[in-house]
Order: C-alpha cells, then sequence, then structure tokens
C-alpha cells in the first residue's frame, strides 16, 4: 500500500473532463476507491479502439490498488447484453432459433472472447462486471423515479428524458443544449417535448426482448443501463467514471442527467477520465476503410502485418502514447514494442515494491509514457545488476506488462524443445531464413528464444522462456 501521507510522496493528480483541469485526487471514502468503466456491448467481437480503455483503465486499477491497497478499490466494468445491435445479429447468425436462444448464444460466445482477447492482453478482472440484463428492476426503479420529480415523460409507449427540465444539461461535453440536439443527429420525432430528449424505455413488440415495466412490456434504453449498474454496485454519486473520448455525448452526457436528476446529487462522479481515439496506420478504422481489426485477430491471425501479435506487445503499444493522446496502431509501433520487450529479462517480483520513477510516473495523471522509459531503464540496470530484478518486476507488473509465469503443459514444452532443435540444425546448414522463421513464429507465440554458447565445447546453444 502506497497511500501514507509524506512530504516525499508526490500526490496522484488526474485529468478531469468535468471541469478541464489536472488536479490532485481525493477520493471520497479511502477505504472504498470506485471506479466505473463503460464495458463492451456483445454484439461482435471486440476491436483493437475498444482495447484501449481496457487496458488504460487496468493500469488505474492496478494504480489505486497500489496506493490505496489491494482491498481498498473497487472497479465495475459493465456488459450491455440487452441492444437492438444485438437482436439483428442474433437474427442474421442464427435465423433457425428463437429470439432469445438466438440472443444468448450471441451475447455468451462474444463476452466469452472479450473476456479470452482482455485477458491476454494483461488485464486484471474487474472487481464487480455487471450485465445489463440483470439489472432491469434498477433501471425501471430509476426511471420511475424521474417521472416522479419531473425529468421524464411517456409518450407513444416510450419513456423519455427532458433534457429542458435540467437547467445545467451538457456539463461534460460543454455545448448548449441547441448545438448538442444538432450533433447528436436525432430525428426530431413527433412525440417529443425537445428533439434532445433521449429514451429511457421503449416498447417491444412480441418478437422483441422485453421486461414488464409500469409502462408496458419493453426494454430500456442505453444510457439508463449504466446509471442503474454503477448506481448499484457504487453508490449515487462515486470517485471515477471513464471511458472513450466518443462516449463523452451523448452517452456520458446522458449518465450525468439521469443520474443526477433521480438521486438529487450535485454530481454523478467526481472525476470523467476519457481515452483518446485509435487510427490504424494513420486512417480511421472502419469496415469500409478495410482496418477494421479485432483484438482476436491480432492475437490469433496473421491479418496485420502478415503475423500474429503476443497480447504484451499490444499492451505496450498502446502504453507508449500518453492515455489522452490519439494513437496511430500501426506495425511499425508493434515492433517498435516488441524489441523493446525482448531487451526486457524476465524476473519474479517476490515482496519487492515498484521503483518510485514508474510510481510517479503514473501518479501524474496516467503518464506511461514516463512510466515505460522509467522501467526501461530499470530494465537496462537489471540486466546488469541482478539485485534489481525483483523491483524492476513490480515494476513491470505495476503496468501489468509482466503478469505471474503460468505453468507450461508439458507436450507444449516438448513441441518448443522440437522446434528449437530443429531450428539449430537449420542454422548448422546456413538455411538462416527458414531458421529465422522458427524464430519469429516461436515469437509470436510468446516464447522468447535465446542463443549462446557452450563453455565448454564452444557449439552455439539456444535456451528459450514465456515472453508474456
Amino acid at each position: 500500500m502506497d497511500g501514507q501521507s509524506g512530504s516525499k510522496t508526490p500526490e496522484l493528480k488526474l485529468y478531469n473532463t468535468l471541469t478541464r483541469e489536472r488536479t490532485v485526487f481525493a477520493p471520497i471514502d479511502r477505504d472504498n476507491v470506485r471506479m466505473y468503466v463503460c464495458g463492451p456491448t456483445v454484439y461482435d467481437f471486440a476491436h483493437i479502439g475498444n482495447a484501449r480503455p481496457v487496458i488504460v483503465f487496468d493500469v488505474l486499477f492496478r494504480l489505486l490498488k497500489h496506493v490505496y491497497g489491494d482491498d481498498h478499490v473497487t472497479y465495475a466494468r459493465n456488459i450491455t447484453d440487452v441492444d437492438d445491435k444485438i437482436n439483428a445479429r442474433a437474427l442474421s447468425d442464427h435465423p433457425s432459433l428463437s429470439l432469445n436462444d438466438a440472443i444468448h448464444a450471441v451475447t455468451e460466445k462474444t463476452a466469452r472472447q472479450f473476456h479470452e482477447d482482455v485477458a491476454a492482453l494483461g488485464c486484471l478482472e474487474p472487481s464487480v462486471e455487471p450485465r445489463a440484463t440483470d439489472n432491469i428492476t434498477q433501471m425501471i426503479e430509476i426511471i420511475g423515479r424521474l417521472i416522479a420529480r419531473g425529468h421524464a415523460y411517456e409518450a407513444e409507449g416510450e419513456v423519455l428524458f427532458d433534457t429542458k427540465s435540467m437547467a445545467d444539461y451538457g456539463q461534460l461535453s460543454k455545448r448548449p443544449l441547441d448545438e448538442q440536439q444538432a450533433g447528436a443527429r436525432i430525428a426530431v420525432d413527433a412525440h417529443k417535448k425537445n428533439p434532445g430528449d433521449f429514451v429511457l424505455w421503449k416498447a417491444s413488440s412480441d418478437s422483441e426482448p422485453g421486461w414488464e415495466s409500469p409502462w408496458g412490456r419493453g426494454r430500456p434504453g442505453w444510457h439508463i443501463e449504466c446509471s442503474a449498474m454503477s448506481q448499484r454496485y457504487l453508490g449515487d454519486v462515486f470517485d471515477i467514471h471513464g471511458g472513450g473520448l466518443d462516449l463523452i455525448f451523448p452517452h456520458h452526457e446522458n449518465e450525468i442527467a439521469q443520474s443526477r436528476c433521480a438521486h438529487g446529487t450535485e454530481v454523478m462522479a467526481n472525476v470523467w477520465m476519457h481515452n483518446g481515439f485509435v487510427q490504424v496506420e494513420g486512417r480511421k478504422m472502419s469496415k469500409s476503410e478495410g482496418n477494421f481489426i479485432t483484438i482476436n485477430e491480432l492475437l490469433a491471425t496473421e491479418k496485420f502485418g502478415g503475423r500474429k501479435w503476443p497480447g504484451a506487445v499490444l499492451r505496450l503499444a498502446m502504453l507508449m502514447t500518453h492515455y489522452r493522446e490519439p494513437i496511430d496502431f500501426s506495425v511499425k509501433r508493434l515492433e517498435e514494442a516488441e524489441r523493446l520487450l525482448a531487451k526486457w529479462p524476465a524476473a519474479d517480483a517476490g515482496d519487492a515494491a515498484p521503483s518510485a520513477a514508474v510510481v510517479n510516473a503514473l501518479r501524474d495523471d496516467l503518464n506511461t509514457v514516463a512510466a515505460v522509459q522509467a522501467l526501461h531503464a530499470l530494465a537496462q540496470d537489471a540486466n546488469a545488476d541482478k539485485s534489481l530484478l525483483p523491483t524492476y518486476a513490480a515494476s513491470a507488473a505495476l503496468l501489468g506488462l509482466l503478469p505471474e509465469m503460468a505453468e507450461i503443459d508439458e507436450a507444449v514444452a516438448i513441441e518448443i524443445d522440437r522446434r528449437v532443435k530443429a531450428r539449430l540444425e537449420l542454422l548448422k546448414t546456413k538455411n538462416f531464413a527458414e531458421a529465422d522463421k522458427i524464430r519469429d513464429t516461436l515469437l509470436a507465440e510468446g516464447v522468447q528464444l535465446k542463443d549462446g554458447k557452450d563453455a565448454a565445447t564452444g557449439e552455439r546453444v539456444t535456451t528459450w522462456e514465456l515472453k508474456r
């Protein structure tokens, strides 16, 4: 735990999108620091843009646990498993199933893949991971409260939030209401009081998923889901709310409106943090551009750069840019991260504490760029002075770049040994191209080869280790 006061310990400072200032972080309760981050809508595999907030806020989660103690941080990241996109995918992918069964098939497969992908990226599991469908009762309660307080109304089978009922609506995005209405590109439906009013509850047909409510059988709007789940697990007001820059408006703006008006609070969360956009090879990622890449494709296929990429490489490539800055995700950046990782030793942290240089960089608005630089310098020192290895390992673990080494299956180890021996035979016959191919393939699978010489015979020997 690194939360004790002291003149030499820098304070944790975070940039708050709500105030547009970088200020000292002061938790509501040091014994229970609470953070909520918007998670995936499980209708499709998570793409590389989705990976960024997962990695960014995983580092923040690790830092908060380090500062305040493992048992004093609650991190909630939701799963949205009710959404019209899910319905459409279910009907498309499973036309022979009932809608409920088709939806279940889509959401379970996609959620499972998301968990596998983010685990490969070195991310810890959140403290709680609520699903929207498990919190419908809470959503209905909040909507009822909004209606009772004059902030929502029924119209043509829907319940809508009345944006003009909230005098300071728009504080997060800092745009006047009329500008937000135009920017939201929402059709001005006749049943809306105001063009910017948004749906809290919508009617469901017999062929659509739905739940009984005071306003008839229906399903929730997107924004109300996060308001309900964050309130249930973190309270009316909590410390940090995070997500991508694209969520500021309308999603986070509308979360704030719902939560504040329902609970009568001045804020929903004290600090709002948003990571920057992700481009791919200098272009906006989209399916029409042909550069839409999922995390799974990067890890398990040769779609990007003609090879598979280890999760640690993907993670480091993200952390080499400050979280608030845009990032250009490219093969060049991945190769740079891979070269850096190859210079870092394998080590066990034991009971060692991370380096002050790494911790202090993260305390400065999660400056992972400076933290990675400090870690690299420490790795080089540890290569020369083995007594520094535990401190280096603890520092790498704080960034999620040195997870505990998994036990490797004996059959796998035998297969790796076989391929290492095959490479040595190829080198003896000067077939360097095929030898390099084996080395590169193993590296892509997370196996680092180290060449040396036998002290007695002078012959080349090769050892290997897992690099995660």
